[in-house]
Parts: structure tokens; sequence; C-alpha cells
């Protein structure tokens, strides 16, 4: 369909903005207190009225040939009710956070910032679209408000992002994500499952085989079989208490982000949906047809059959047979890329382009009419509407504050439940920031009734960790701490009936400590005069090195009641029982060597003598004095910690960082993880050693293309011809040195004995063997070569970064690798 520019057009045109915008002004007072506006939101210049004739024309043409269809979004009206065409409501903007670089970021930011404004009706496109700068000030907006503020955010950053106007499924258009698993529980998730997975290492020594009972793994077999059978139940219940199909279903309106690839290293088209920021392939089932697309140089209309959704559909916009333009002719981005690329070649090699500028030049889209967009750092900061935002999941609720709002530092609540009407709490967990006891994260089990605290490294007792959980007894308090103690304690867990504490790095080698009370231990009980029931003490020690295993305690245990000590030694080479022995503590009367049972494993040692053996006891009678005066300390410290936390959460303060220095401190961050992840991608990348020195990615000229083409083909001849080579100067080493040991067994047969004999015999037939190998791999290198160079040509021509400036027809090299002179010769 032709657009043609008619004066009676622009006349009525002109017409119809004077009296809509009586009417709008008369309607909304609102709009009437918008006086502090520039003038082009008020009117429209010249070529905006031409536009806007050609969208009337278009649209008259276009509800003629297709009159079963909607009419399309064109030109709504702005916050000063003036007919705005929709590309021009687009303002490309270039950000300086550091967030608002990448799609997520800038994704992320829009979907918190704004607060949704649903359609009325549902079924029709809105009348009026605001520019994104009263958008970010109201911070209310609808789908389309919402879409437009993302592509001018994308199209800033130099992504190919487009603004879809269709059709979508209910909870998509009316942000219902109660249906919806919570992601931050799939990143916890996650994160466990990557911090139980160990990096796998193929030169390590393969564990022996674990033995396993086939009655045992046919009972957790039929365990699985039956949770998995509840679970199955539980998921078509769940399912039959779901909402109602939607009468409106394939009528809902919905506007999303479309972001084609060939820019930023994206490799695969795909849709942003701007209420939540999440990414979905363009097969997407959420997305059910699609009636027009645009961005700030043109607007097109879908030709396409939308009746199975988008799962189908093509994204080549210049296809004419799938996409109808509005303006015909106008430079879309890549022909706008190609065109400052050949500006630039010509302005280095001194031609003019005065030529170019006589052409006639077709109709291009005006101007954006919205003001710069600037988003601030309160605006970063802030970030939710009001400071909070509330989202609720399927048996879940997130809760995020904006850093500083909550007098306790909350800037994060996750609440999860157990059934589907959220009446039930599970779990709640909740993050904090900035807080003057420098706690981290908080987690509230309703299941087994335990709070967990999380902390930085900079607390006053090193403190990692701290689980409180209630029991039928009393309370179990579990503890974890930094390698950073003075005691080099890490773990510590008391309960009223028994303490176990871990220790790494120390000096006497101690690592695991149990201690088992005789009565319940109390801590508000606890009075300093009167000792701990200690019944058992049960000690353990690594492996000292600089003293024979039959003298390096292992094990070692202190029997209060029963007055005994239990030493056990650690084991001997090739002996599989240790030795041992247990003192009887006497009480008054005089030690014999009697009181001490012992198991010797090596007969030939001579055993100890009874003086030996009492000062033996003796150190061991001193050690169970520190021990049991160490046992207290740490009942006495756990009672301390569990006093100061209870002090810390009534005098709770926020450390004064400023603005600034938050800044930093992410932006930082965020560098480090976007290097990472840079170099992740050249580790993988074959064209990253020769993107590099270009510098320019994301823009190659032809030139630089078919340049970075011949020279991977290049690349990849040379490492075949390197291999070759390598393989061929083992093969020649190998044969050289066969030849001399056969000149040598000529030269001195007569003189060899019958082992000398047997020993070339034996040599000869291994090195032909290793000959006769590396002839293969030199065989099967040559005749595998040309089929990898076949594919890897393949694959440099799909390249998305290559292939629009190659040769459309172009064929693999036909001609094979080159071989080398070695390769040619007669093995």
């Amino acid at each position: 369909m032709e657009t043609t520019l008619e004066s009676d057009s622009e006349e009525r045109v002109r017409h119809e903005e004077i009296q809509q915008r009586k009417e709008e002004e008369e309607a909304s007072p609102e709009l009437t207190q918008l006086q502090h506006l520039p003038d082009s939101y008020r009117t429209n210049s010249r070529s905006e009225i031409q536009l806007l004739a050609i969208a009337d024309n278009f649209q008259r043409q276009y509800s003629h040939l297709f009159p079963d269809r909607k009419p399309l979004l064109l030109c709504p009206l702005n916050e000063c009710g003036m007919k705005k065409f929709v590309s021009t409501t687009l303002r490309p903007t270039t950000m300086v956070h550091h967030e608002l670089v990448t799609w997520q970021g800038c994704a992320s930011f829009v979907a918190n910032f704004l607060t949704l404004e649903l359609l009325e009706p549902p079924v029709d496109p809105p009348r009026h679209m605001f520019s994104s700068t009263t958008v970010l000030k109201r911070q209310r907006a609808t789908c389309f408000e919402f879409s437009t503020l993302l592509c001018s955010l994308l199209l800033g950053s130099n992504y190919d992002a487009y603004c879809v106007s269709g059709y979508a499924v209910k909870e998509m258009c009316l942000l219902d994500q109660s249906l919806q698993k919570c992601p931050l529980l799939d990143t916890e998730a996650k994160s466990v499952i990557s911090e139980r997975q160990q990096p796998e290492n193929k030169y390590a020594v393969k564990p022996l085989r674990e033995l396993e009972s086939r009655f045992l793994t046919q009972q957790e077999k039929k365990k699985q079989e039956a949770e998995a059978a509840l679970l199955q139940k539980q998921k078509l219940q769940e399912e039959s208490e779901q909402r109602p199909a939607d009468p409106l279903r394939g009528l809902r309106v919905h506007c999303w982000v479309l972001v084609l690839a060939g820019s930023q290293r994206v490799q695969q088209n795909f849709f942003i949906d701007p209420l939540t920021g999440n990414s979905y392939p363009t097969n997407s089932d959420n997305f059910l047809g699609i009636e027009s697309v645009w961005n700030n140089l043109n607007y097109y209309v879908n030709m396409q059959d939308c009746s199975n959704g988008c799962a189908e559909m093509m994204f080549d916009l210049e296809d004419l047979k799938m996409w109808e333009p509005v303006l015909y002719s106008a430079t879309s981005k890549k022909q706008l890329i190609l065109a400052v690329q050949k500006t630039q070649e010509r302005s280095l090699m001194g031609k003019s382009t005065t030529e170019e500028e006589e052409q006639p030049r077709v109709f291009e889209m005006p101007r954006s009419w919205v003001s710069y967009i600037n988003i601030t750092e309160q605006d970063l900061e802030t970030r939710w509407p009001g400071g909070k935002k509330v989202i609720r999941y399927r048996k879940a609720k997130l809760e995020r504050f904006a850093p500083g709002l909550s007098p306790d530092g909350l800037v994060t609540r996750l609440t999860t439940y157990k059934d589907l009407d959220c009446t039930k709490v599970a779990m709640v967990k909740e993050w904090y920031q900035d807080r003057n006891d420098y706690l981290e994260e908080r987690e509230i089990n309703k299941g087994d009734n335990s709070t967990t605290e999380r902390f930085k490294r900079k607390t006053t007792f090193h403190l990692l960790l701290l689980r409180c959980r209630s029991l039928t007894t009393g309370t179990e308090q579990e503890m974890e701490f930094s390698n950073a103690r003075s005691d080099e304690l890490v773990r510590r867990r008391l309960t009223p009936h028994e303490m176990i504490e871990m220790f790494e790095g120390r000096n006497d080698f101690l690592y695991y400590r149990h201690v088992f009370f005789s009565q319940p231990v109390e801590l508000s009980d606890l009075q300093d005069n009167k000792p701990l029931p200690i019944n058992r003490i049960v000690e353990r020690f690594h492996r000292n090195k600089s003293k024979p295993a039959n003298n390096d305690v292992a094990h070692r245990i202190f029997l209060v009641a029963q007055r005994q000590i239990e030493v056990t030694y650690h084991l001997i080479d090739h002996r599989f029982i240790p030795s041992r022995r247990t003192f009887n503590v006497p009480m008054k009367q005089n030690f014999t060597a009697d009181m001490v049972c012992t198991f010797q494993v090596d007969l030939s040692e001579k055993p100890l003598r009874t003086l030996a053996l009492y000062d033996m006891l003796v150190a061991l009678k001193k050690d169970k004095k520190d021990v049991a005066r160490q046992i207290r300390k740490s009942v006495e410290e756990v009672k301390y910690i569990l006093a100061c936390r209870e002090q810390d959460e009534k005098n709770i303060e926020l450390q004064t960082v400023t603005a600034q220095a938050i800044r930093q401190r992410q932006k930082m961050a965020c560098l480090a993880a976007e290097d990472e992840r840079r170099l992740q991608e050249q580790k993988k990348d074959v064209l990253a050693p020769f993107l590099i020195p270009l510098d320019k990615e994301d823009d190659l000229s032809p030139e630089d293309a078919e340049k970075i083409y011949q020279d991977c083909l290049a690349e990849m001849r040379n490492r075949q011809v390197m291999q070759a080579n390598l393989i061929q100067k083992r093969y020649e080493k190998e044969t050289q040195a066969l030849q001399m040991k056969q000149q040598w067994y000529q030269e001195n047969q007569l003189k060899l004995t019958k082992q000398e004999k047997d020993n070339y015999q034996a040599y000869c037939s291994e090195k032909t063997l290793q000959i006769s190998v590396i002839q293969k791999r030199l065989s099967k290198c040559k005749e595998a070569a040309d089929e990898k160079y076949r594919a890897f040509d393949r694959n440099l021509q799909q390249d998305p970064r290559l292939a629009p400036h190659l040769h459309a027809c172009r064929f693999v090299n036909k001609s094979a690798p080159p071989s080398t002179a070695s390769e040619q010769s007669n093995i």
C-alpha cells in the first residue's frame, strides 16, 4: 500500500489536532497542569505533520484492505493531548550508569521503577501514550509506556530493539505471577547445587567401587517412586485448583520489546517482557500474536499468520512479504551502520560525498519530540515506587525495599508458604544491608522452629553463622566462624546434652572435640562456681609426621564418670589395627603398672616402664583439666554471644555509607563480573583474537569481515600443518633411533651375549609398535584434516557477525589444507 502526501490530508490532520487538544484539556484536568513541558510536547513540526498525514492515509488503506483486523496504534495522544507518531515517542538515550548498559540492567530497572496501569478496555490499544520523561516522574505507566522507556534505553545502548504491539496471555497482561515460581528460589537452588558439585578432574585417581546392597537399592527406588507418585498427585490437584480458562484469550492487547540478533553480541532474537524484566524466546507460548513493531526509524505491520502464536514468525523486517513498512525506502538500522562505515572510509581516503548528496532523498522519520531521558542516582537508589515493591509468586511473596528505607536495614524479604492460598507460612528469609552488627541474612524456618543468621567476616567473634533451633529438651545453638580465631575454631554445636567443636590448622593437630553432659545444661542456669556436669570427652587429632605413628595420638577419650582415659594411636604403615592404652585414674592410692591396659601392635617394640606410664598419666590428667577449662569457656562464650545478639537487635544502627560509595562499590563489582564474562566468552569464541585488534566487534565492515574470515581459515590451516609436522617429526625420530640400533647390532652382533640379544629383540619390537602407531595417527590426521577444515569454514559462514558481510552464495573452499613436504613423503 502506497502512502501519498496531500494538502487536504495535512489540513484535516491539523484541524483534528486542534479539536482533540480542546477536548482533552476539558476532559482531563491533570493534563492542563503540565505547563512546564517543552514546546515539542505541545506542537508538531512540519515534518511531524507530514508524518501524521502519511500515518492517517496508511491507516485508512489498512482498514480498507484488512477490515477484520483491529486499527493500528500509530498516533496516540501524548500528555498534552497532541497526536504523536509512536516511533517519534522513542528517545534513544545512552546512560552513564553502568547498571543500565546491558539489557538485563535496563529491563530490571524499568520493571522495578514503574507501577502498572492496566489497559481499559483490555482488548484495545490505549488512546494516550505519555513520554518517557513524564512516565519517570509519575512512576506509573501502561505496558506500552513500559516498552517505550525500555526500548529507548536499549536503543541508546546500541541494541537492535523494537516495541511490539500484539496479544499475550492474561497472566502477562495483568502482571499476575501467582502461578510462577519465584526466581529467587531458583537462584538459591542453583547456588546450593553449585556448592555441592566439585569440579571434575580427569587426571585424578578414580575412587574404589562402592559396594551397595541390592535390597537397600530396591527399597530406595520404591521410596522414590512413592514420593514421585505423591508429588504427581499434588500437582494434578493444584492444576485442578487453578483458574478457569480466560474468555478473552487471544484478544488481550499487550506491548513488549523485541531484540534482534547482530548487535551487542546478541546471537538469537528474543522478547523482553517490560513488566517483569524477564526474557523469553520468540516461540514462547505466552505471546499469542503480533500486530506491528516499531523503532525510532520506521514502523512495520505484520503480514504473517499468527494463528499458532509467534512460534513460526520470521523477523526479517526488510522482507516486504512478511512486514509492511509505513515509510518505504526509509533508512533501517543496518543500512545506517553501513552508510556510516562507507562515509568513514571515504573520509579516510579523501573522497568527497557530493555525489550522494545530490541523490534524491526520501522522507525520513523525524527526530523524537521527547526530551533527554534523565535517570538520576536517587532513582537508582530508591528503584521501587515509594521505596517498596511486593510481588506474589506461587506459594511465595517477595518484598523489596530501597536501601536505608527500613530502620533495621532490611532490603529483601522472601516468604514461602505451604499452600496455594498463602495462609500457612513455611519459611521467611530476610536480607539486610549496612547494619552495624554486620548481619546480612536471616532465615526463619517454621518447619523445624529454627532461626539462622549469616554475617560478614567483620564481627567481634569472627562469627559467620548462628542457628538456633528449638528442641523438646531445650535449645540447640550452632555457630560457624572464620579462620581468623586464635583457637582455630570453625564450627560449634551446643545442645543441652552435648557439644561438638571442629577446628582447622591447630598446632596440636586437634580437629574434633565432642563433649557429653551427664545432665542437661541450660545457659540461663549457668553459674560461675558450679562445674559443668561432663560425662565424657572425645577428641580426635590429625597425623603429626614428626612423631612415630605408635606414639602419635589419634583419639583420646576422657571417661569422667568411670575415671578412665582411653588413648588410641595412629596406624602404623601396612597395619590395620592401631595401638591403644587405657588408664585407670586412681583416687588416692599409689600408681601401679596394673592401672594401665596396653595393646601393642609392634611386638618388637619394648613396653614402656612404669615411670614413663606414670608421666604419661600425669600429662593426661593435666590435659583433662585444660580441656574442661576450655569447655567451660566455650559454653560461656555461647551465652555471651547470644546476649550480645539480643543487645544488637535492640540497638540497630545503619552504617553511614554515602550514595557515591555505594555506586562505586557496585560499579567495581559489575565491572569485575563483566570482565570475567568477557574472558569466558573469548575462550569459547574463535573470532575473539581477531576482533580485539579491530576494537569494533559489533560494527564490522565487509572488508574487515572478509579479512577476519581469511585469517581464521589461515590459522586453521597453520594449526593442521603444525599438528601434522609434530607427528611427522616424532615418526622420523623413532625411525632414526631404530635404524641406529639396527646398525649397532650389525656391527656388534658377534660380541653380544644372549641377554643383550634378547634386549635388542625387545627394543626392536617396542620401537616397531611405536612407529606403527605413529604412522596410523599421521594417516588419520591427513584423512580428517579436510573434513575439519570444511566444518570450520561452514561455522565461520554461519557466524552472525560475519554472515551479513560475506557473499550469500559462498561455497566452502574446495582446496584442502596444504600438506607439508614431510607429509607427502613416502612413509
